[in-house]
């Protein structure tokens, strides 16, 4: 009597050694870092060796309330490992161009955009909204027509 059950691995994000989070609050609000030991249950070390200057993060502790996990991780990153071997598993992970890339990245780069988007701007998308809306709606007309 052996029954077939397929075992499914979790798509939870664990905090571990290695996982990449996105700070949200602080003065490093919107900068990628990684764990690099975990302190207790509500807090960890961070370190974030960034190859762009201006999203570097410097090493500290971080509240796992001001963060989010994402899905990254580097694998094998040794406990407590130095900020020298993080960098050197951080670039060969990839890790800015992976962020870069995926569509949680575009989404928040999109809507900041957005937000420093001045009056006369705003008009012009607007203005390009009603365009392809219209033209959309004459499509679709021009198909029930036919049909």
């Amino acid at each position: 009597m052996a029954s077939n059950i397929d075992i499914k691995a979790t798509s939870w994000k664990l905090v571990e050694v290695g996982r990449v989070v996105l700070i949200r609050r602080g003065p490093y609000t919107g900068k990628l870092a990684t764990i690099v030991e975990i302190i207790d249950h509500k807090r960890v070390l961070i370190d974030g060796p960034s190859t762009q200057e201006e999203k570097t993060v410097p090493r500290h502790s971080l509240a796992l309330s001001h963060a989010t996990l994402t899905p990254f991780v580097i694998p094998k990153l040794p406990r407590a490992a130095g900020t020298g071997p993080v960098r050197k598993l951080w670039e060969k992970e990839d890790i800015d161009n992976k962020w870069a890339s995926s569509t949680w990245a575009k989404k928040t780069a999109q809507s900041e955009r957005r937000k420093n988007l001045t009056d006369f701007e705003r008009f012009k998308v607007l203005r390009l909204k009603k365009q392809t809306r219209y033209e959309v709606q004459k499509a679709n007309a021009k198909i029930r027509a036919s049909a």
